[in-house]
């Protein structure tokens, strides 16, 4: 059995090594990209399409929910679960359609972001602006100007993987494919919703689980780091919204850890494994760490759930 990878079980680099929040450049390839996309979501709204809408959602919910939530967040990144080879590719190819990179640079971010999360070195905390932690840490943050190497330091086992390695580098490939088939098969109105305006609205829907749930909502857990858990964030990223709660126990596979805390990516991840295609589902035992939580709390020593 394989061990699993978090950012607890990695060597933690040396100070000049790890990512800082401060400005850098501004990447004009990035923001010149950013800008396209933008544009193109305001223009589909004047192209509107019912089938296209259609279209739009079901790919809205294979890019965002089986391949960031279930694929690059709880499978890749801190192994939540398992799956077959041809499910976790499957997956990470949805994933690349949101058009967040390739998996090495998206789980490296993330497992950065756990390991340091609201200190020094956390690649997008609000601490250093709000809107510097939804999305201007991608057009002019350090992290994007280091090499694959140093991503590669928090990315061990994806590194020795060579399907995940090749998608690291060719992330665009599924992307541009599947829009060259919409172009076929809808035109350009099918281009402008299902690429163009999805994939815009799906950036800016991850983005607020680094700012807004690192700012707004409710705590649970009492961590190092804001995070919080936030209902409207949760609606919209399928489940990701409930992040105080991921803090706390990032290897769960099941972040909406009450009743009514909706959690579409695990009712994902329980499919699977319904159908015989998902195991060893990680979950957190709620009462068990909730009682553990109080008892610290009365003894007057409140230590923290996690780092």
């Amino acid at each position: 059995m394989s061990a699993i990878i978090t950012p607890d079980t990695l060597t933690k680099p040396a100070a000049s090594q790890v990512y800082t929040a401060k400005r850098g450049k501004i990447n004009w390839y990035t923001a010149f990209v950013m800008a396209v996309f933008h544009i193109g979501a305001v223009a589909a709204l004047f192209m509107f399409s019912w089938k296209a809408l259609l279209v739009t959602a079901i790919l809205w919910y294979f890019s965002l929910s089986c391949g960031i939530g279930m694929g690059y967040h709880r499978l890749l990144t801190h192994r939540g679960y398992k799956v077959p080879k041809w499910v976790e590719y499957f997956l990470t190819t949805c994933a690349t359609l949101a058009l967040e990179g390739g998996p090495i640079f998206w789980v490296g971010t993330h497992r950065i972001h756990h390991q340091t999360s609201d200190r020094e070195g956390d690649p997008h905390s609000p601490r250093d602006g709000g809107w510097w932690a939804h999305m201007g840490w991608i057009i002019s943050g350090e992290v994007l100007h280091h090499g694959n190497p140093e991503l590669e330091r928090y990315t061990p086992d994806l590194r020795r993987d060579k399907y995940h390695a090749w998608l690291s580098k060719w992330h665009w490939i599924p992307l541009t494919t599947l829009g060259l088939i919409l172009l076929a098969v809808g035109g350009w109105t099918y281009v402008m919703w299902c690429i163009f305006f999805r994939v815009t609205v799906g950036l800016h829907a991850t983005w607020l689980v680094n700012s807004a749930t690192h700012m707004w909502g409710s705590r649970r857990f009492i961590t190092k780091d804001d995070s919080t858990n936030n209902w409207w964030v949760a609606m919209v990223t399928f489940g990701e919204g409930w992040h105080n709660n991921h803090h706390a126990h990032p290897v769960s596979a099941r972040h909406g850890l009450a009743w009514y805390e909706i959690d579409l990516n695990y009712y994902g991840i329980c499919i699977l494994k319904g159908l015989g295609l998902a195991k060893d589902v990680k979950v957190v035992d709620m009462p068990k760490k909730l009682r553990e939580q109080e008892e610290k709390l009365a003894s007057g020593k409140p230590e923290l759930v996690s780092a």
